[in-house]
């Protein structure tokens, strides 16, 4: 197992819930959610929904055309990607992440509150993300962040076109993380120079680590109350600089992409359960892929979660048939 199994687990249930919220959200602005009112002593039935806001709604276009439009999307944001990183232009690259984070999050807050105040919510959520750097802030957003990146795609996009996207994601992956490897470096120069990440990030220590680490700041306590008392200043204990760890990790992308099939799906006539049904089985894929990884290892994911998504796909339609 690549990590341990307490963190193993708190990677997929935050996966799984980003999955079930993005389907809540996007189901709000797509298909909308049916409700029964009684009204004068009639039973009055009901469509809940909401268009997507801020001039975001997607412009009708045929599928294909919008899957070339996001495959070139993102070759042309992958390359501009690793030139900025290239050219060390962090500041460029937060203000650039820094939109995105503020326009996903206040997309998902406007299913529930008006979209000014949203906006507001997720511009403050946004400066703590990405310079206050709080790490249950970072995580919590990215519960939310993609439901609303998704519900952006979604209506361009069906089955077809969007199966065709994740094999294709799938080859790129596996190449830019087994191959040219250029993926591990993003990865790196986001966490060593911009302090920020885009996926799930969870910092974690052995357990002797842990009471290692216990000692020695009950120790710089004690030390430092000693020192005040004389006037002194206070030393590096050593040793402090051993302490090891370690980080478990899980790209946007890997969140993302799944989360989008999921939605086309339920778009498609499959309803919320079908979607539900395709995030159970790509959180099933992850998990076969971190309690068979290897620790110090790089893997690409997409490559499991796609099959998940394709094989949880395969039972939604054959359900749809016999039922």
């Amino acid at each position: 197992m690549k990590h341990t199994l307490k963190v193993t687990l708190v990677i997929l249930a935050m996966f799984l819930i980003t999955q079930i919220i993005g389907l809540a959200v996007i189901k709000t602005y797509t298909t909308g959610w049916h409700v029964q009112e009684e009204v004068n002593g009639q039973i009055v039935k009901s469509n809940i929904t909401r268009e997507i806001p801020y001039g975001l709604a997607p412009p009708e276009a045929k599928p294909e055309v919008s899957l070339v439009s996001i495959v070139i999307a993102i070759v042309v944001a992958t390359i501009l990607i690793i030139l900025l990183t290239r050219v060390r232009a962090t500041m460029f690259i937060k203000v650039w992440f820094a939109f995105v984070v503020l326009i996903t999050l206040a997309v998902t807050f406007a299913t529930l509150i008006h979209p000014y105040i949203a906006l507001a919510v997720a511009a403050i959520l946004t400066y703590i993300k990405i310079w206050r750097r709080d790490l249950i802030v970072h995580n919590a957003t990215e519960l939310l962040i993609y439901p609303g990146l998704a519900t952006i795609f979604v209506p361009i996009l069906n089955i077809f076109t969007t199966i065709l996207l994740l094999l294709l994601l799938s080859v790129y992956d596996f190449y830019a993380v087994i191959k040219s490897k250029h993926m591990i470096e993003m990865a790196k120069f986001q966490m060593k120079e911009l302090k920020i990440f885009t996926g799930f990030f969870l910092p974690y220590a052995k357990k002797e680590d842990l009471e290692k680490l216990r000692k020695i700041q009950e120790l710089e306590k004690k030390r430092l109350k000693e020192a005040k008392a004389k006037g002194k200043k206070l030393k590096e204990i050593p040793g402090k600089e051993k302490i090891k760890v370690n980080v478990a990790i899980l790209g946007g992308g890997d969140v993302a992409f799944p989360l989008i099939f999921a939605g086309v799906v339920l778009n498609s006539g499959y309803g919320f359960l079908g979607g539900l049904i395709i995030a159970l089985f790509s959180t099933l894929a992850l998990f076969y892929l971190l309690l068979t990884a290897r620790k110090g290892k790089f893997y690409p994911a997409m490559p499991f979660i796609s099959a998940g998504s394709l094989i949880g796909f395969l039972i939604v339609w054959f359900l749809v048939g016999v039922l």
